[in-house]
């Protein structure tokens, strides 16, 4: 009996031991999963290649960042996702590649990666609500102010907050603009170099808030109202009126509204983040003299807006990949917009990124655009992108826009108002005959 048990107790040390060298040797083969990310943006290959090595050095996970030729992203996706081992991560950035993709993306929705986002407004969802894409990066426009400027003429930026303290700054700084030696705003001009800002931007405050009250476009509407036109207006009015340029010589054009801005001519300047450089480079602004403030136009609850702000660089996780490597792929996401390293690295390609922990970017707009964010702000999310027939649309605005400069009146309006309303009816049917 006692053999008996010795025997027995000499197996089973055997099968331990064999079953723990196993175990063991299950952990060092088992596969950790990697990431393949096609990259949308050429210019950002470099920075998202230290990326991915910063990231293999600290994990040992293997990380491999394979960037599009521009304008080829949609079809090297195609390609690539017919491979053996395609990417999985990769960018779904509009509602037509939602369309396109959409079946291929993992639902984002309460994941580790969406649960750091600082604002929803560049989440993209197909029809039944599945989360397929986040926004990685993005631009914000608005109104560029010179807080120097703005403190010589007495005030601060913290006064404006509508549209209504906006007016009355703006409109004070023009009548006193012979003895500040500056003006308020900056020229609209209307040439082709110029009238984008107008037509295209600053439409955004009629097109964005009737959006808005549709519960936000994911297509092209057949027709709009018109119902934010005043509002529109309310800017116009307020550039035209306030300038060192008459209204009647805008059609023409010719200004150098940057140049103007960046020599200290006026106080306020609408544009995007892309000035940023040219402002503090060519010009030698001082970046702490620099601002952005949103399109205030006199909308109810406007107090709480943020930065007109747009992207198409939308994050998606292919669900068709192996789970490891799903699980791989978040892990990263969430250590690039989380780590020291990885938002520095994120900041030093896309500036700010919408998320939590983003590092501050050398763009104080950028920068700006995240505050609101983080305040609780409403992005002024970027509706002009739905405009039918856009370059047929935007002439007609502008042609209708001139013949108001050129003749204020209640009259001319009505023609900006139809350029508006019907021209988009008109291009919307014309494109969809």
């Amino acid at each position: 009996m006692k053999k008996l048990t010795v025997i027995l107790m000499v197996l089973a040390l055997v099968f331990t031991s064999v079953f723990a060298q196993g175990a063991a040797e299950g952990a060092t083969t088992a596969k950790k999963g990697s990431v393949y990310w096609l990259n949308f943006k050429p210019e950002s290959d470099a920075v998202l290649q230290e990326v991915a090595k910063a990231y293999t050095a600290e994990t040992g996970v293997e990380v491999k960042v394979v960037t599009a030729a521009s304008g080829t992203y949609n079809e090297t996706l195609t390609a690539e996702m017919d491979k053996t081992n395609p990417p999985t991560l990769f960018v779904v950035g509009n509602q037509g590649a939602v369309a396109s993709w959409g079946d291929f993306c993992l639902d984002l929705t309460g994941t580790p990666i969406a649960n750091e986002l600082s604002t929803d407004a560049y989440n993209l969802y197909d029809a039944n609500g599945k989360l397929c894409s986040i926004g990685y990066t993005y631009e914000c426009f608005g109104i560029i102010v010179n807080k120097a400027l703005l403190a010589k003429a007495g005030y601060s930026i913290d006064q404006i907050t509508n549209f209504e303290s906006l007016k009355a700054i703006a409109e004070d700084i023009h009548a006193r603009s012979k003895e500040l030696g500056f003006d308020a705003f900056t020229s609209a001009g209307m040439d082709g170099s110029s009238s984008w800002r107008f037509s295209g931007h600053l439409a955004n405050v009629a097109l964005f808030y009737e959006s808005r009250d549709a519960g936000n476009w994911t297509e092209t509407p057949a027709t709009i109202s018109g119902k934010y036109l005043p509002n529109f207006k309310n800017l116009w009015d307020l550039y035209i009126n306030n300038s060192a340029y008459a209204p009647n010589t805008l059609a023409t054009g010719g200004y150098d509204a940057e140049a103007e801005f960046g020599k200290g001519q006026a106080v306020f300047y609408q544009n995007g983040n892309w000035e940023f450089d040219a402002l503090t480079g060519k010009y030698g602004m001082n970046p702490a003299d620099l601002a952005m403030i949103p399109f205030y136009s006199g909308v109810e609850g406007e107090e709480m807006a943020g930065l007109n702000c747009g992207t198409e660089g939308c994050w998606a996780i292919n669900k068709e990949a192996a789970q490891e490597d799903i699980d791989a792929t978040m892990d990263f996401m969430v250590w690039m917009v989380t780590s020291e390293t990885g938002t520095k690295l994120l900041a030093q390609t896309f500036g700010a990124i919408p998320y939590k922990n983003a590092a501050p970017s050398n763009n104080v707009f950028l920068d700006q655009a995240n505050e609101y964010n983080k305040k609780g702000c409403y992005v002024m999310t970027w509706a002009f992108n739905y405009t039918p027939a856009v370059d047929d649309w935007r002439a007609g605005v502008v042609s209708a826009m001139n013949q108001y400069d050129n003749a204020p009146s209640d009259a001319t309006w009505k023609g900006v108002e139809t350029a508006f309303v019907q021209g988009w009816a008109n291009h919307y049917a014309k494109d969809h005959q």
